[in-house]
């Protein structure tokens, strides 16, 4: 199983790419987010995946920057099924106010004839909290991160001999998400900036976190292998250095600051 972290910046980044990744093994791929445009397809092509090979996404929450991606990935699968270009189907989970939106979209700017392609081999899988869902032969099982923005789903997937990757969205770890993110082998989790940047970028006035935030609650919840992204990119040319020796004075496991397109094997 690998990670290949397509973007790793926030939402108002120009350097990197939005916040996304695929999940994968051999040549099958899970795509978490899409980021905010079509540049979703250039992320891709840049690591040798073809865009028609995506037959599973997951779409945490509604916020453009992890949405937008999404919707062009939608509007060219079902162009490509309809000129017998994509083969499959493709599966997208997310809440009940995700799913309704990309409906929406489908509905109001796609043709017809890709709007017909929903419930044959376009699946919008609606989840709700704690629910449990198979995908790609893991088991995943989503929960609300009880976000104070807008309503939003991470996931603990369940792989190669139990081992635990939870995904903590974009926003700070929440102590009603314990039972998920304790004793996790693998945490991805936000961290906005350096905390000696705190004043100059004021994570806390977006519902984010610092470094030493993110490695103190992977620290108390004895997480193995921490992965931070969602970082301004002020810093991009010297982020991985500076996020690392900040965070390794409070987290001693393995941390990770990937930039774009980087691949962790987990």
């Amino acid at each position: 199983m690998k990670i290949t972290m397509l973007g790793t910046g926030n939402a108002a980044v120009t350097e990197c790419y939005n916040s996304c990744f695929l999940l994968s093994e051999d040549n099958n791929h899970l795509l978490v987010d899409g980021g905010g445009g079509s540049n979703i397809f250039n992320q891709l092509r840049k690591v040798n995946t073809d865009w028609k090979d995506i037959h599973h996404i997951i779409v945490t929450h509604k916020h453009m920057d992890h949405f937008i991606g999404v919707l062009w990935l939608v509007r060219m699968i079902c162009q490509h099924i309809n000129r017998n270009e994509y083969e499959g189907n493709v599966n997208i989970y997310s809440h009940q106010e995700v799913i309704s939106l990309i409906k929406e979209f489908m509905e109001k700017f796609l043709e017809k004839k890709d709007l017909d392609l929903l419930d044959d081999r376009v699946f919008l899988n609606t989840v709700k909290n704690n629910e449990k869902v198979n995908i790609l032969g893991n088991e995943l099982l989503f929960f609300d991160i009880c976000s104070k923005k807008a309503i939003q789903y991470g996931f603990q997937m369940t792989y190669d001999n139990n081992k635990k990757l939870t995904c903590c969205g974009d926003e700070p770890y929440n102590d009603n998400n314990e039972l998920y993110v304790k004793d996790s082998d693998w945490l991805i989790h936000e961290a906005f900036c350096l905390k000696s940047e705190e004043k100059l970028f004021k994570p806390y006035e977006k519902n984010h976190s610092t470094v030493v935030d993110a490695c103190s609650i992977a620290t108390k919840l004895n997480i193995k292998n921490l992965i931070l992204y969602h970082t301004e990119d002020k810093n991009i040319k010297n982020r991985k250095e500076l996020y690392l020796n900040e965070g390794k004075k409070y987290y001693f496991g393995e941390l990770y600051v990937p930039d774009d397109l980087e691949v962790i094997f987990i």
